[in-house]
Protein backbone atom coordinates (compact mmCIF):
# COMPACT_ATOMS: atom_id res chain seq x y z
CA UNK A 1 0.00 0.00 0.00
CA UNK A 2 1.47 3.62 -0.96
CA UNK A 3 2.07 5.82 2.20
CA UNK A 4 -0.74 8.28 3.01
CA UNK A 5 -0.16 12.03 2.13
CA UNK A 6 0.41 13.42 6.00
CA UNK A 7 -1.56 16.25 7.85
CA UNK A 8 1.10 18.67 8.67
CA UNK A 9 2.09 17.82 12.17
CA UNK A 10 5.35 18.06 13.72
CA UNK A 11 7.12 14.98 12.25
CA UNK A 12 8.56 14.26 15.95
CA UNK A 13 4.96 13.45 17.01
CA UNK A 14 4.03 15.55 19.90
CA UNK A 15 5.64 17.83 21.74
CA UNK A 16 3.88 16.74 25.02
CA UNK A 17 2.23 13.98 26.37
CA UNK A 18 -0.06 14.29 29.53
CA UNK A 19 -1.17 11.22 31.20
CA UNK A 20 1.48 8.40 32.08
CA UNK A 21 2.92 7.00 29.77
CA UNK A 22 3.84 3.45 29.61
CA UNK A 23 7.58 2.50 29.88
CA UNK A 24 9.71 -0.18 28.49
CA UNK A 25 8.36 -3.32 30.42
CA UNK A 26 5.32 -2.27 31.45
CA UNK A 27 2.03 -4.20 31.06
CA UNK A 28 -0.23 -1.62 31.64
CA UNK A 29 -0.57 1.68 33.65
CA UNK A 30 -2.22 2.01 36.91
CA UNK A 31 -5.93 4.08 36.52
CA UNK A 32 -5.84 4.96 40.34
CA UNK A 33 -6.08 8.96 39.71
CA UNK A 34 -3.80 11.21 40.84
CA UNK A 35 -3.00 15.05 39.75
CA UNK A 36 -0.95 13.60 36.42
CA UNK A 37 -2.74 10.48 35.29
CA UNK A 38 -6.53 9.89 33.32
CA UNK A 39 -8.57 7.50 32.19
CA UNK A 40 -10.34 7.86 28.75
CA UNK A 41 -9.81 11.44 28.38
CA UNK A 42 -12.29 12.83 25.45
CA UNK A 43 -12.42 16.54 25.40
CA UNK A 44 -9.73 19.80 25.82
CA UNK A 45 -9.87 22.81 25.59
CA UNK A 46 -6.19 25.60 25.40
CA UNK A 47 -7.69 28.74 25.88
CA UNK A 48 -4.77 30.58 24.14
CA UNK A 49 -1.47 29.88 22.82
CA UNK A 50 -0.02 29.72 26.08
CA UNK A 51 -2.77 28.78 28.40
CA UNK A 52 -4.79 27.75 30.53
CA UNK A 53 -5.31 24.23 29.73
CA UNK A 54 -8.62 22.32 30.96
CA UNK A 55 -9.19 18.64 30.13
CA UNK A 56 -12.47 16.59 30.55
CA UNK A 57 -10.83 13.31 32.67
CA UNK A 58 -13.93 11.72 31.83
CA UNK A 59 -13.55 8.15 33.44
CA UNK A 60 -12.40 10.38 36.78
CA UNK A 61 -15.28 11.98 36.20
CA UNK A 62 -13.39 15.26 36.93
CA UNK A 63 -12.32 18.62 34.90
CA UNK A 64 -8.02 18.80 35.53
CA UNK A 65 -6.56 22.20 34.93
CA UNK A 66 -3.32 23.91 33.65
CA UNK A 67 -2.45 27.24 34.66
CA UNK A 68 0.03 27.81 31.87
CA UNK A 69 0.58 25.68 28.18
CA UNK A 70 2.35 22.56 29.86
CA UNK A 71 5.79 22.23 28.35
CA UNK A 72 7.15 18.43 30.24
CA UNK A 73 5.76 14.90 29.61
CA UNK A 74 3.17 13.98 32.61
CA UNK A 75 3.58 17.52 34.12
CA UNK A 76 0.91 17.60 36.72
CA UNK A 77 -1.90 19.32 36.66
CA UNK A 78 -2.58 22.48 38.96
CA UNK A 79 -6.28 22.16 39.76
CA UNK A 80 -9.01 19.86 40.07
CA UNK A 81 -12.86 20.58 39.99
CA UNK A 82 -15.29 17.59 40.31
CA UNK A 83 -13.44 16.06 43.03
CA UNK A 84 -12.16 16.86 46.41
CA UNK A 85 -8.62 16.35 45.70
CA UNK A 86 -6.83 14.73 43.00
CA UNK A 87 -6.59 11.15 44.37
CA UNK A 88 -10.42 10.53 44.18
CA UNK A 89 -12.73 9.55 41.61
CA UNK A 90 -16.20 8.28 41.13
CA UNK A 91 -19.88 10.07 39.93
CA UNK A 92 -20.26 13.03 41.38
CA UNK A 93 -17.70 12.64 43.93
CA UNK A 94 -19.59 9.52 45.14
CA UNK A 95 -22.58 12.10 45.87
CA UNK A 96 -24.98 13.91 44.91
CA UNK A 97 -25.18 16.12 42.08
CA UNK A 98 -24.10 19.80 42.74
CA UNK A 99 -22.17 22.98 40.88
CA UNK A 100 -18.79 21.35 40.95
CA UNK A 101 -19.63 17.77 40.57
CA UNK A 102 -19.58 15.71 36.60
CA UNK A 103 -20.79 12.33 35.50
CA UNK A 104 -18.70 11.52 32.29
CA UNK A 105 -17.85 15.14 31.49
CA UNK A 106 -16.86 15.26 27.64
CA UNK A 107 -17.12 18.45 25.62
CA UNK A 108 -15.73 21.72 27.01
CA UNK A 109 -14.88 24.99 25.28
CA UNK A 110 -14.54 28.82 26.00
CA UNK A 111 -17.70 30.07 26.35
CA UNK A 112 -17.49 34.36 26.27
CA UNK A 113 -15.15 34.92 29.18
CA UNK A 114 -15.82 31.98 30.84
CA UNK A 115 -15.81 28.09 30.05
CA UNK A 116 -19.04 25.89 29.15
CA UNK A 117 -18.48 21.27 29.93
CA UNK A 118 -20.68 18.92 28.67
CA UNK A 119 -21.81 16.98 31.84
CA UNK A 120 -22.81 13.79 29.43
CA UNK A 121 -24.20 11.20 32.28
CA UNK A 122 -25.97 14.34 34.33
CA UNK A 123 -27.93 15.49 31.55
CA UNK A 124 -26.76 18.45 31.66
CA UNK A 125 -24.06 21.58 30.72
CA UNK A 126 -22.43 23.60 32.84
CA UNK A 127 -21.09 27.14 32.68
CA UNK A 128 -18.62 29.30 34.20
CA UNK A 129 -18.89 33.03 33.48
CA UNK A 130 -15.72 33.90 34.28
CA UNK A 131 -12.42 31.17 33.60
CA UNK A 132 -11.86 29.21 36.29
CA UNK A 133 -8.22 29.97 38.05
CA UNK A 134 -8.22 27.33 41.01
CA UNK A 135 -9.94 24.17 42.27
CA UNK A 136 -13.41 23.53 43.15
CA UNK A 137 -14.72 26.76 41.12
CA UNK A 138 -18.34 26.30 41.50
CA UNK A 139 -20.47 26.59 37.72
CA UNK A 140 -22.62 29.63 37.72
CA UNK A 141 -25.11 28.06 35.54
CA UNK A 142 -26.73 25.06 34.46
CA UNK A 143 -28.73 23.99 31.37
CA UNK A 144 -30.78 20.82 30.76
CA UNK A 145 -31.81 20.85 34.29
CA UNK A 146 -33.89 23.25 36.27
CA UNK A 147 -31.58 23.32 39.27
CA UNK A 148 -27.77 21.93 40.07
CA UNK A 149 -28.98 18.78 41.87
CA UNK A 150 -31.57 17.49 39.64
CA UNK A 151 -29.78 14.70 36.84
CA UNK A 152 -32.45 13.12 35.29
CA UNK A 153 -32.60 12.89 31.14
CA UNK A 154 -34.83 15.39 29.77
CA UNK A 155 -35.96 16.00 33.14
CA UNK A 156 -37.58 12.44 34.03
CA UNK A 157 -40.10 12.42 30.61
CA UNK A 158 -40.12 10.36 28.01
CA UNK A 159 -40.40 13.06 25.48
CA UNK A 160 -37.27 15.26 24.73
CA UNK A 161 -37.97 19.17 25.50
CA UNK A 162 -36.46 22.62 24.39
CA UNK A 163 -35.24 23.16 27.95
CA UNK A 164 -33.84 19.37 28.62
CA UNK A 165 -31.11 16.98 27.40
CA UNK A 166 -30.15 13.11 27.21
CA UNK A 167 -26.40 12.81 27.33
CA UNK A 168 -24.94 16.12 25.71
CA UNK A 169 -21.86 14.99 24.60
CA UNK A 170 -20.14 18.31 22.25
CA UNK A 171 -20.05 22.22 22.78
CA UNK A 172 -19.24 25.02 20.90
CA UNK A 173 -19.82 28.68 21.63
CA UNK A 174 -19.55 30.86 18.42
CA UNK A 175 -20.48 34.46 17.80
CA UNK A 176 -22.29 34.60 20.67
CA UNK A 177 -24.46 31.12 19.56
CA UNK A 178 -24.19 28.56 22.17
CA UNK A 179 -24.58 25.26 20.36
CA UNK A 180 -24.67 21.70 21.95
CA UNK A 181 -24.98 18.13 21.02
CA UNK A 182 -27.81 16.82 22.96
CA UNK A 183 -26.38 13.36 21.47
CA UNK A 184 -29.11 10.92 23.39
CA UNK A 185 -32.05 12.84 21.73
CA UNK A 186 -30.51 12.80 18.12
CA UNK A 187 -30.20 16.70 17.72
CA UNK A 188 -28.48 19.33 17.86
CA UNK A 189 -29.36 22.56 19.98
CA UNK A 190 -28.55 26.43 19.56
CA UNK A 191 -29.07 29.26 21.92
CA UNK A 192 -28.97 32.46 19.68
CA UNK A 193 -27.55 34.46 22.68
CA UNK A 194 -25.52 32.77 25.76
CA UNK A 195 -27.43 31.81 28.10
CA UNK A 196 -28.66 33.84 31.16
CA UNK A 197 -31.08 31.58 33.35
CA UNK A 198 -30.69 28.24 34.59
CA UNK A 199 -32.85 25.57 32.36
CA UNK A 200 -33.41 28.49 29.98
CA UNK A 201 -34.74 26.19 26.74
CA UNK A 202 -32.93 26.28 23.36
CA UNK A 203 -33.95 28.50 20.56
CA UNK A 204 -32.92 26.36 17.47
CA UNK A 205 -33.02 22.38 16.76
CA UNK A 206 -31.38 20.61 14.16
CA UNK A 207 -31.93 16.89 13.88
CA UNK A 208 -35.28 16.65 14.53
CA UNK A 209 -38.86 18.01 13.32
CA UNK A 210 -39.94 19.69 16.55
CA UNK A 211 -38.30 19.89 20.20
CA UNK A 212 -39.95 17.11 21.17
CA UNK A 213 -38.66 14.21 18.39
CA UNK A 214 -35.54 12.01 20.09
CA UNK A 215 -35.63 8.92 17.69
CA UNK A 216 -32.44 8.28 15.33
CA UNK A 217 -32.51 9.99 12.06
CA UNK A 218 -35.73 11.63 13.27
CA UNK A 219 -37.89 8.35 13.08
CA UNK A 220 -37.28 7.46 9.52
CA UNK A 221 -34.27 7.22 6.96
CA UNK A 222 -31.32 8.88 6.98
CA UNK A 223 -31.44 12.27 5.55
CA UNK A 224 -29.81 15.30 5.24
CA UNK A 225 -31.86 16.82 7.99
CA UNK A 226 -31.56 13.66 10.65
CA UNK A 227 -28.75 12.41 12.86
CA UNK A 228 -28.16 9.52 15.07
CA UNK A 229 -25.17 10.16 17.25
CA UNK A 230 -23.97 13.85 16.61
CA UNK A 231 -20.92 14.36 19.00
CA UNK A 232 -18.88 17.34 18.51
CA UNK A 233 -19.26 20.99 16.75
CA UNK A 234 -17.39 23.64 14.87
CA UNK A 235 -17.39 26.09 12.38
CA UNK A 236 -14.82 26.21 9.19
CA UNK A 237 -15.13 29.82 8.23
CA UNK A 238 -18.62 30.55 8.25
CA UNK A 239 -19.74 27.09 7.61
CA UNK A 240 -21.45 25.14 10.54
CA UNK A 241 -19.95 21.17 11.07
CA UNK A 242 -20.91 18.52 12.90
CA UNK A 243 -19.64 15.25 13.58
CA UNK A 244 -22.57 12.44 13.18
CA UNK A 245 -20.93 9.52 14.49
CA UNK A 246 -23.70 7.21 14.81
CA UNK A 247 -24.39 7.62 10.59
CA UNK A 248 -20.21 7.83 10.32
CA UNK A 249 -20.29 11.13 8.76
CA UNK A 250 -19.73 14.57 9.50
CA UNK A 251 -22.24 17.27 7.68
CA UNK A 252 -21.67 20.60 6.93
CA UNK A 253 -23.96 23.54 6.51
CA UNK A 254 -23.41 26.34 4.44
CA UNK A 255 -23.43 29.23 7.59
CA UNK A 256 -25.45 29.20 10.37
CA UNK A 257 -28.74 27.58 10.28
CA UNK A 258 -31.70 29.70 11.01
CA UNK A 259 -35.42 27.07 11.01
CA UNK A 260 -35.19 23.89 12.83
CA UNK A 261 -34.58 20.82 11.36
CA UNK A 262 -32.53 22.80 8.12
CA UNK A 263 -31.03 20.65 6.20
CA UNK A 264 -27.13 20.36 6.05
CA UNK A 265 -25.64 20.89 2.23
CA UNK A 266 -22.88 18.09 2.13
CA UNK A 267 -21.77 15.22 4.25
CA UNK A 268 -18.01 14.05 4.48
CA UNK A 269 -17.85 10.30 4.60
CA UNK A 270 -20.57 8.85 3.18
CA UNK A 271 -21.51 8.63 -0.85
CA UNK A 272 -24.86 10.50 -0.01
CA UNK A 273 -27.40 11.80 2.64
CA UNK A 274 -29.21 7.96 2.58
CA UNK A 275 -25.65 5.93 3.39
CA UNK A 276 -24.44 5.30 6.99
CA UNK A 277 -22.47 1.88 7.29
CA UNK A 278 -19.10 2.40 8.69
CA UNK A 279 -16.52 2.60 6.17
CA UNK A 280 -18.96 2.81 3.64
CA UNK A 281 -19.85 -0.91 4.54
CA UNK A 282 -16.37 -2.72 4.26
CA UNK A 283 -14.08 -3.99 6.35
CA UNK A 284 -10.79 -1.48 5.60
CA UNK A 285 -11.23 2.14 5.21
CA UNK A 286 -10.51 4.29 2.50
CA UNK A 287 -9.61 8.49 2.19
CA UNK A 288 -13.34 8.84 1.62
CA UNK A 289 -14.79 6.92 4.68
CA UNK A 290 -15.33 7.24 8.67
CA UNK A 291 -16.20 4.86 11.31
CA UNK A 292 -17.55 6.39 14.06
CA UNK A 293 -15.88 9.86 14.02
CA UNK A 294 -16.36 11.45 17.40
CA UNK A 295 -14.28 14.81 17.02
CA UNK A 296 -14.22 17.86 15.07
CA UNK A 297 -12.34 21.15 14.70
CA UNK A 298 -10.43 23.68 12.12
CA UNK A 299 -7.36 24.91 11.70
CA UNK A 300 -6.11 27.79 8.82
CA UNK A 301 -8.31 26.27 6.21
CA UNK A 302 -8.03 22.43 7.32
CA UNK A 303 -10.80 20.59 8.67
CA UNK A 304 -9.72 17.82 11.07
CA UNK A 305 -11.59 14.90 12.06
CA UNK A 306 -10.80 12.68 14.58
CA UNK A 307 -11.95 9.14 12.66
CA UNK A 308 -11.93 7.54 16.28
CA UNK A 309 -12.63 3.66 15.33
CA UNK A 310 -9.92 4.00 12.78
CA UNK A 311 -7.49 5.60 14.95
CA UNK A 312 -6.45 8.42 12.96
CA UNK A 313 -7.13 11.92 11.86
CA UNK A 314 -8.30 12.89 8.64
CA UNK A 315 -7.87 16.02 7.33
CA UNK A 316 -9.66 18.37 4.12
CA UNK A 317 -8.55 21.37 2.83
CA UNK A 318 -11.04 24.38 2.24
CA UNK A 319 -12.73 24.19 -1.20
CA UNK A 320 -13.84 27.21 -2.96
CA UNK A 321 -17.08 25.76 -2.71
CA UNK A 322 -18.47 23.83 0.39
CA UNK A 323 -20.98 22.03 -1.89
CA UNK A 324 -17.75 20.48 -4.13
CA UNK A 325 -16.95 18.77 -1.01
CA UNK A 326 -19.63 15.88 -1.56
CA UNK A 327 -18.08 12.05 -1.87
CA UNK A 328 -14.49 13.96 -1.82
CA UNK A 329 -11.65 12.01 -0.56
CA UNK A 330 -9.41 13.57 2.71
CA UNK A 331 -6.74 14.88 1.26
CA UNK A 332 -4.21 14.07 4.65
CA UNK A 333 -4.06 11.88 7.37
CA UNK A 334 -2.09 11.33 11.14
CA UNK A 335 -2.14 8.06 12.77
CA UNK A 336 -1.83 5.61 10.18
CA UNK A 337 0.64 5.14 7.54
CA UNK A 338 -2.08 5.02 4.59
CA UNK A 339 -5.82 5.51 4.29
CA UNK A 340 -6.41 1.63 4.49
CA UNK A 341 -4.95 1.17 7.72
CA UNK A 342 -7.06 1.28 10.72
CA UNK A 343 -5.77 -0.36 14.14
CA UNK A 344 -5.15 1.02 17.29
CA UNK A 345 -1.06 2.33 17.67
CA UNK A 346 -1.26 1.37 14.10
CA UNK A 347 -0.35 -2.02 14.65
CA UNK A 348 -1.74 -2.68 17.77
CA UNK A 349 1.21 -1.87 19.46
CA UNK A 350 2.30 -0.05 22.36
CA UNK A 351 1.59 3.61 21.74
CA UNK A 352 4.20 6.26 20.86
CA UNK A 353 4.29 9.81 19.92
CA UNK A 354 2.78 9.85 16.52
CA UNK A 355 -0.08 7.17 17.47
CA UNK A 356 -3.42 7.37 18.15
CA UNK A 357 -5.84 4.36 20.05
CA UNK A 358 -9.60 6.02 19.57
CA UNK A 359 -9.11 9.33 19.67
CA UNK A 360 -12.34 11.29 20.33
CA UNK A 361 -11.73 14.43 20.45
CA UNK A 362 -9.34 17.29 19.05
CA UNK A 363 -9.52 20.79 19.64
CA UNK A 364 -6.87 23.63 18.08
CA UNK A 365 -5.36 26.87 19.44
CA UNK A 366 -2.72 28.57 17.03
CA UNK A 367 -0.32 26.27 16.25
CA UNK A 368 -0.68 23.91 19.07
CA UNK A 369 -3.88 20.72 18.19
CA UNK A 370 -4.95 19.21 21.53
CA UNK A 371 -5.90 15.43 20.95
CA UNK A 372 -7.80 13.52 23.70
CA UNK A 373 -6.40 9.82 22.60
CA UNK A 374 -8.80 8.66 24.83
CA UNK A 375 -7.70 5.05 24.16
CA UNK A 376 -4.08 5.45 25.37
CA UNK A 377 -5.72 7.50 28.63
CA UNK A 378 -3.80 10.87 27.64
CA UNK A 379 -3.74 14.08 25.87
CA UNK A 380 -1.29 14.97 22.96
CA UNK A 381 0.16 18.82 22.93
CA UNK A 382 1.30 18.72 18.94
CA UNK A 383 2.06 21.32 16.54
CA UNK A 384 0.13 21.53 14.12
CA UNK A 385 2.06 23.64 10.48
CA UNK A 386 -0.61 24.92 9.11
CA UNK A 387 0.17 27.58 6.64
CA UNK A 388 4.08 26.57 6.55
Amino acid sequence: MEIAPKLPFSLTGAEVILGDILEPGQLAIPLAPNSQNMFGPRGACLLSETGPLWVSDTGHHRLLGWRNLPTQDNQSADWVIGQPDFNREGQNAKGTPGRTTFSVPTGICACGAGLAVADAWNHRVLIWHKLPEDSHVPADLVLGQANFTDNEPNRGSQVAAANTMHWPYGICYHQGRLFVADTGNRRLLIWQQLPTENGQPADLVLGQPDMVSRNENGGGSPTASSMRWCHDITFWGDNLVVADAGNNRVMIWQGIPTVNNAPCAVVLGQKNFEFTELNRGVYFPSAASLSMPYGVDVAGDWLIVADTANSRLLGWKKPESILSLQDVAADAVTGQTNFQNKGENRDFGLPTRDSLNWCYGIKICGKTAVIADSGNNRILLWRFNYGE
